[in-house]
């Protein structure tokens, strides 16, 4: 839960953390009213989750508002929606897309009229539906998923389904509040916060819980930032006892990359397609089993970090300026971080991170080469590779299986892609390739190729031209079969080599 709401932070245009943090004011506001841990419980999950389905629509978003980053964060911390005033200062200041052309802005506008307004009245209501199918398939409780549907009520009765004062749910009052005073405590300091909790008080806020948090409001905030908000927020967690087993583990990881997929319509379906081929794959390619493990669940949740990025980006149709590329370039780190917060995902994320490099240091976002990208983070990428070219993107169309795998060979001639793994992909996507022998202690049959020709007194320009690879992926063989046979040196080798039968032919 605390992962999905690193997402929320990205699509909201916050740092990571803020919904955290957020939890943790809505928790320790709880703890003031005397909440037991069932009610407690309620806070946190739903506090959690409050908001996380805001991306499933920012395809719609980008193409009537432009950045949807930026929109969402204006609606959602700029603007009190229960003022009409607010509203059309809102409207004006986003349709069309701030930054776009004027003659393009007016189109928008003009058509923003019909569809487009339609289009952002469902908005609570696609957020909502999509957070509680979510939340039913994580087996949340009926009074969390409850609480979650009232996460766009306002005080006053203007909200999503026009609920109003004390119908609302508690824990949906605090979340709300909770959500916007952490925001502007750290953009602007508590005295802004207070501030602004009393300027929405009896519209957009239950008036009795802003007045506790004007009186609790330097507790409530109260180092915050003086530790790991992470750390905090899964100490606070009011029942945590029940751990999930493997399968469990794989079905909530897949959970969330598919969730995190809805930003786009262009991407929906690929981390499951990107981790079916890896599970298939791993054991051709010599992945030990606890290294397909975690290369399978790296798969599940490798492109989290689009959500950090505005879909008028994504779902571009043209081509992508500098500027655009560069924050393309940030969504394999974005994951990494993402991951990096829980120790036991972190591993997960040190694999999804290389999803982009290539072995001739052209990829993104850190340009390792060679042996500097582990066997699983290439097994990755070639699998990464292959399954996007086989599905459509707003600027080409879906490549014929026959023609992704021509691609991709073209990718392993150019000495970008891994020539084992992306042969390990293609057997897995039911292309015929032809099997090299394998060979003990992990060797790929690509290292066997390469260990009997280093045996037989070959240097690695010379193994590089015989296999027609570079000289850079030549040398990272060779070590890997060091590191995999325990040789030091030629001679090393070659007794290994002919201990294991492996000289015949080469």
């Amino acid at each position: 839960m605390a992962l999905l709401s690193l997402g929320t932070d990205l699509g909201l245009g916050q740092p990571m953390e803020h919904m955290i943090r957020a939890c943790l004011v809505a928790l320790r506001l709880a703890g003031r009213l005397g909440f037991d841990d069932q009610q407690r419980a309620v806070v946190y999950y739903a506090g959690l989750l409050a908001w996380v389905g805001c991306h499933t629509d920012a395809y719609e978003q980008a193409k009537w508002l432009g950045d949807d980053l930026s929109s969402k964060h204006d609606a959602h911390y700029g603007y009190d929606f229960g003022r009409a005033s607010q509203v059309a200062a809102f409207l004006l200041k986003n349709v069309g897309g701030p930054g776009r052309p004027l003659v393009e802005r007016a189109r928008v506008g003009v058509a923003f009229l019909g569809d487009g307004r339609r289009a952002l009245e469902s908005l609570a209501e696609n957020h909502y539906r999509a957070t509680d199918e979510l939340a039913a398939r994580l087996q949340l409780g009926d009074d969390v998923r409850e609480s979650l549907r009232q996460s766009y009520e306002r005080w006053d009765g203007k909200g999503a389904y026009g609920l109003r004062g004390g119908e609302i749910a508690v824990s949906s009052r605090l979340m709300t509040l909770a959500d916007v005073v952490e925001a502007f405590h750290r953009m602007r300091g508590p005295d802004a916060a207070v501030a602004v909790a009393r300027e929405r008080s009896g519209t957009q806020f239950d008036p009795a819980l802003v007045e506790l948090f004007c009186e609790e409001a330097p507790g409530v905030f109260d180092d915050l930032e003086s530790a790991s908000s992470w750390e905090r927020v899964i100490d606070a967690e009011p029942s945590l006892g029940r751990g999930l087993d493997d399968a469990e583990m794989d079905e909530a990881l897949a959970a969330v990359g598919e969730f995190a997929e809805l930003k786009s319509p262009w991407t929906m379906g690929h981390a499951r397609g990107v981790a079916a081929l890896c599970g298939d794959a791993a054991g051709d390619y010599g992945l030990p089993p606890r290294e397909a493990v975690l290369l399978r669940r790296a798969s599940f949740v490798h492109d989290l970090g689009r959500l950090g990025i505005s879909n008028a980006i994504w779902d571009k149709r043209g081509p992508l300026g500098g500027a655009e590329l560069e924050r393309v370039r940030l969504h394999p780190y974005l994951s990494e971080r993402m991951l990096a917060f829980s120790p036991v995902l972190a591993p997960l994320g040190a694999i999804a991170v290389q999803h982009h490099e290539r072995l001739d240091g052209s990829g993104y976002p850190r340009g390792l080469s060679g042996d500097m990208i582990t066997p699983a983070g290439r097994l990755l990428a070639a699998a990464d590779v292959y399954q996007a070219l086989t599905e459509e993107r707003p600027h080409r169309s879906a490549r014929a299986p026959d023609d992704a795998a021509d691609e991709l060979r073209a990718e392993v001639a150019a000495g970008r892609i891994d020539g084992d793994a992306a042969d390990a992909v293609l057997r897995a996507a039911g292309h015929p390739v032809r099997r090299r022998r394998a060979g003990p202690m992990g060797l790929t049959p690509r290292e066997v190729e390469v260990l009997g020709l280093l045996a037989r007194g070959l240097s690695n320009k010379e193994i590089a031209q015989r296999l027609v690879i570079s000289r850079k992926t030549a040398g990272t063989h060779v070590e890997h079969i060091y590191a995999k046979t325990g040789a030091s040196n030629r001679a090393q080798a070659s007794l290994f080599a002919a201990k294991h039968g492996l000289l015949g032919g080469a």
